[in-house]
Formats: C-alpha cells, sequence, structure tokens
C-alpha cells in the first residue's frame, strides 16, 4: 500500500475529501493501474488523502477509512472499488462510526464497470480515472441527510388496465391492499381484448381475459376508474399524491346497465362516431 497526499484544498477550507480505491484482489488491478488513478485524485482539488489497498472493503480496509477521516479530518469520502449494490452500506458504515454523515459519501463502480469490461489496461485506467474524478465532482455538493420513518400508504396505483394492469390489480388485491387501476379508455382489457387467440399457445383470448376483466368489477379492494387519466404525481416514494382527470361520460353510471341504448339518441358529441355492427361475414359501418 502507497499513500499520496494532496494539499489542494476548496474554499475556506470547508470540503476535504478522502479517496480510496481498492484493488479487489486481482479483480481491479489486474486490468486497471490502480496506483496511477490514486496519484491522479490526489492533484485533484478538495481531495485532501489518496490511498490505495488490496481489499478495502475488509475490516483492515475499512479501518483505513476510518483512521484517514479521524487524522485528516476529512468530510467526504470517496471510495473506487466494486458495484454500490454490494459495499455501499459497508462504507457508508465505516464513514458513520468515523463521524461522517452516510449521505457524505460516493462511490465508483471500477471493478464491474472497467475491469470486468475492457481488456485494454490503458484505456480501462482513463475510464477508472474518469468515473473517479466525477465522484470525486460530485460528492463535493452532497449535503448531511438524516434517515426519518414516515407513515407509509399501502394503496397501489396501476396506470393502464391492459392485461398486465388486470393481472398486476388482481394480484395486489389477493394481498389485502387496495388498488386504484387508472384506465384512459372507456373500457379495460387494453390491446388483448382485440386479439382472437394469443401467442404462442394459440388459446382463446376472451377465454383468458374476459374472467379477469369481470373479477377487477367484483373485487372490493379494486377501485376501477375508466376513462380517466393520471394528470399529475407529487410527494415521495410510500406517500404520493396523484391527481387523477375523469373525462365526462354523459352517462350515469350508478344506473347505466351498459344496454346500449341510448347511443343512437344522444344529442350530445357522441364517443365514438361510427360503429361496426357484424353479421357474420358482413360488416355494416353505421355512421352516427
Amino acid at each position: 500500500m502507497q499513500n499520496v497526499s494532496s494539499n489542494n484544498g476548496s474554499q475556506n477550507g470547508e470540503i476535504r475529501i478522502g479517496f480510496f480505491i481498492c484493488h479487489c484482489g486481482v479483480n481491479i488491478s489486474s486490468i486497471v493501474n490502480v496506483a496511477e488513478v490514486r496519484d491522479y485524485i490526489a492533484t485533484l482539488p478538495n481531495v485532501v488523502v489518496s490511498k490505495d489497498y488490496k481489499f478495502m472493503c475488509s475490516d483492515p480496509g475499512q479501518d483505513l477509512i476510518i483512521s484517514a477521516i479521524k487524522s485528516n479530518k476529512l468530510n467526504r469520502v470517496v471510495v473506487a472499488a466494486c458495484s454500490p449494490l454490494m459495499h455501499e452500506p459497508t462504507f457508508r458504515n465505516a464513514c458513520e462510526k468515523a463521524g461522517i454523515n452516510r449521505f457524505l459519501f460516493q462511490m465508483a463502480n471500477v471493478r464491474e464497470h472497467c475491469a470486468w469490461v475492457h481488456h485494454d489496461k490503458v484505456r480501462a485506467t482513463e475510464k477508472a480515472k474518469a468515473l473517479a474524478h466525477a465522484a470525486v465532482s460530485r460528492v463535493a455538493y452532497q449535503i448531511p441527510m438524516e434517515i426519518k420513518k414516515a407513515k407509509v400508504n399501502p394503496d397501489t396505483l396501476i396506470v393502464g388496465a391492459g392485461i398486465a394492469g388486470i393481472q398486476a390489480a388482481l394480484e395486489i388485491a389477493d394481498s389485502g391492499n387496495n388498488v386504484y387501476l387508472v384506465e384512459r379508455e372507456p373500457s379495460i382489457g387494453g390491446k388483448m381484448a382485440l386479439f382472437d387467440k394469443t401467442f404462442p399457445t394459440l388459446d382463446c383470448a376472451a377465454c383468458i381475459l374476459t374472467p379477469k376483466m369481470v373479477s377487477v368489477g367484483h373485487r372490493e379492494e379494486i377501485k376501477l376508474l375508466t376513462w380517466s387519466e393520471v394528470e399529475s404525481v407529487s410527494g415521495f416514494l410510500g406517500n404520493f399524491k396523484v391527481k387523477i382527470k375523469k373525462k365526462a361520460r354523459y352517462v350515469d353510471t350508478d344506473k347505466c346497465t351498459g344496454c346500449g341504448q341510448c347511443w343512437s339518441h344522444c344529442p350530445s358529441t357522441r364517443f365514438p362516431s361510427r360503429r361496426q355492427i357484424i353479421f357474420g361475414d358482413i360488416v355494416i359501418n353505421e355512421k352516427r
């Protein structure tokens, strides 16, 4: 392990970044020139210390980060290593142990994005430099945040009542949760309602779809909003607020039985403008 320090501090000395790059055994170092990336990042503004280590995620590697934070009074940390999906929580916890807010940490993926997808060592190293540089630039703008607990609304909004939306709504309803199923057309079913058979089994489309359509109407957990569109979504994860526009039907939906007798006598602008009447092989287009 070699250490390279840089004293290019930020204005007023408020931002002090520590950069740490992992060899990951030979997973990264066999393709990426780790020392070259380390030395390059050391020259960037706000970077106070730049180090590399064989296994940064190991206990000694985490102790290295914690020690550097305390001895160099770091307030930002960047680690160039593997995927954040694997070890971002590991390094965030190390930062918190040293007294740094976990959201003042940034990670650059130079294993999956560089070492594992390149054969050219020069180009892989240049890409690793770019990713690390981006992470260092970004972390300087990050601010400390706190994790808060909030009540979560378990209701679900599904936009589109085709076969996928219908199936999702039924499965969520089976779990005992409420579902708002929004469809912009007057009827549910989507494209599958227009098909005769389904690929690749050539099963009857209506035989599969119709029972599910009926089930949607019978489930108390499903609030069906047809002839409606989502206008806006606000809020945050677990507490969204959605504004839905219901288009005028000119029909009392509580009394309508779907007989269709009002269709030819409606004095308003009507939808659709024509309809097809099919008798065997004969198709009659009736204008409104």
